[in-house]
């Protein structure tokens, strides 16, 4: 899975102290100029299934209320299909059996591709990938480069992808490996690392926080490459519901195109991870 708990704690951190990285940008995933052709048979209704408490993804406002990106996304894609949709909490180990008990017809939650699943759910595009980003000391560095990483010193969470990224690729700077992610980077707001390697999405609201004493920035742009960064957030299906995947990879599209999709990230993600 996309381990979307790990966003949580950064998010409520995430108090909206003046920042001078990036201005938001919202990506694109889709192929314009192939596209989807709309649907001959789009189901009537589609029911998500998806876990709360997840911020900005899905979690209660402070009225109880489902909220959040991936809320938002869902509404305003059924809003596009013009079909009724409704959504259904339930606990993220009971959602798989929930989609193929066929109490839904959709999970939104983060769930990861992998093989075992690959037999009976197939997933949409991505509608959300998760970069990698470098961030440098505020004011250092010309952040509209790619970092020179050529004798410098680099800080990554040991055991991360991006460790072992970082191992196999920047072989001309140092990688220091520390045990925490926030060890990681409070190695570059201490001065004692060049610059750090991380998760984009998680960066992009520390950098915003309180925790991170308005110390650094990003620098150079989202690193997806194969097998390390590029598996993002998708919806899955049951495999034989084809009528539903494709209105969905059909409508997410269509957000895309009337800027709805560039809408909801910017209200969700202030401080853009691209």
């Amino acid at each position: 899975m996309v381990y979307l708990n790990k966003y949580a704690i950064l998010i409520i951190l995430a108090c909206l102290v003046p920042t001078h990285s990036s201005a938001s940008e919202a990506p694109n995933f889709w192929d314009l100029k192939s596209g989807y052709a709309r649907p001959v048979q789009i189901p009537d209704t589609i029911q998500f299934l998806a876990t709360d408490g997840y911020p900005p993804f899905v979690f209660r406002d402070a009225e109880g209320r489902l909220t959040g990106f991936n809320v938002d996304l869902a509404r305003r894609l059924c809003q596009e299909l013009e079909i009724s949709c409704s959504l259904r909490i339930k606990d993220f180990d009971e959602l798989l059996t929930g989609l193929r008990e066929e109490e839904g017809d959709a999970i939104m939650a983060g769930l990861a591709r992998s093989a075992e699943l690959a037999e009976d759910v197939v997933f949409s595009e991505d509608y959300l990938k998760l970069p990698a980003r470098f961030i440098a000391p505020l004011g250092q560095y010309d952040t509209s480069k790619t970092p020179e990483i050529k004798n410098t010193t680099i800080s990554v969470e040991a055991g991360s992808r991006h460790e072992a990224f970082a191992q196999s690729f920047f072989s001309g700077a140092t990688i220091v490996s520390l045990a925490t992610v926030q060890d990681a980077r409070n190695a570059v707001a201490s001065g004692a690392a060049d610059y750090h390697f991380g998760d984009g999405l998680e960066l992009s609201f520390w950098l915003q926080s309180e925790t991170s004493g308005n110390c650094c920035e990003f620098i150079g742009g989202p690193w997806l490459e194969p097998g390390y960064f590029d598996q993002g957030m998708s919806i899955a299906t049951r495999r034989e519901d084809r009528s539903t995947l494709d209105a969905i990879n059909y409508g997410l599209e269509r957000l895309y195109r009337n800027g709805t999709y560039q809408e909801l990230y910017l209200r969700y993600f202030p401080l853009g991870f691209y």
